[in-house]
């Protein structure tokens, strides 16, 4: 794994992180909240089998990146142009997982003729989504911590110093069976980009939240891009309706429900979903 820090034209650093891989198809990868961003190491051999070359980067505000206060989901997709920029990257796929799941969707409907496919995993739809029940299905901790974000940044940040926030561990490892055999397994990997050992901080958390309940700056209708929609039928982080929502409103897209997986166990899928990435 490389990696190095990219200096952006606003001043702000980018601490990005490559996999290598001389021809592979690159994919840019959005990481989950609250994660770093370092490309998911269970999926290296499926990866490799197929041709991936992963490329990610902190999102502003955890790790090694530039804190940005007020940015909307859509701002990524500037940082992810500029990360393809320095790496001699033409065209990519994108690829997010929970938190990065918006994020993913966003480069896809603002980077038209760049992001050759999407595959967004246990991802959020809009705030506004019309005729979407946001709430039903989501456990009580993310609930308040959404609700506390729809009040504004300050509110959200006093809701997690009192204590208050998302429970340890981190919204992606809510408790559910399937879960939790996937997190005793091969993605215990995720507590090495979760938490403060892993410098996932207050601010990055914190502002993507207040981004996810406010208007995103895009539209989904407007991804043209392939785009594979994977979620658990038991996801109690991200309930399954919302993958439902987009899958209606983007066009041609492909929507995969799994019985009986959670949040993290539907990372499983990955053989399967990375198979329909190489392919398009």
């Amino acid at each position: 794994m490389l990696e190095r820090d990219l200096r952006l034209d606003d001043g702000r650093t980018l601490r990005v992180r490559d996999t290598g891989g001389r021809g592979a198809l690159a994919v840019l990868w959005q990481h989950g909240t609250p994660n770093i961003g370092t490309p998911p190491a269970p999926w290296a051999a499926a990866s490799e089998r197929v041709g991936l070359r992963w490329i990610g980067h902190d999102r502003p505000g955890y790790g090694g990146s530039t804190p940005r206060p007020g940015r909307d989901v859509a701002s990524v997709a500037a940082d992810v142009a500029a990360v393809a920029d320095a790496l001699g990257l033409d065209r990519f796929a994108v690829a997010g997982h929970s938190g990065g799941g918006p994020h993913a969707l966003a480069c896809a409907a603002l980077l038209t003729g760049r992001v050759t496919a999407t595959i967004c995993i246990s991802g959020l739809a809009p705030r506004d989504a019309r005729g979407l029940d946001w709430y039903a299905g989501m456990g009580p901790a993310d609930v308040a911590s959404l609700r506390a974000a729809e009040a504004g940044r300050d509110a959200r940040i006093a809701h997690e110093q009192a204590g208050s926030g998302p429970p340890e561990p981190a919204p992606e490892t809510e408790p559910v069976a399937a879960d939790r055999r996937a997190l005793a397994g091969r993605w215990r990997w995720l507590e090495t980009v979760t938490g403060p050992e892993a410098g996932a901080g207050l601010e990055g958390l914190v502002d993507d939240e207040v981004a996810f309940v406010s208007p995103w700056g895009f539209d989904p209708a407007d991804i043209a891009a392939p785009t594979l929609l994977l979620h658990g039928a038991a996801d109690p982080v991200v309930p399954s309706g919302h993958a439902r929502w987009l899958a209606a409103h983007i066009p041609g897209a492909d929507l995969r429900i799994r019985a009986g997986d959670g949040h993290v166990s539907v990372l499983d899928a990955a053989g399967d979903a990375l198979g329909w990435l190489r392919e398009r």
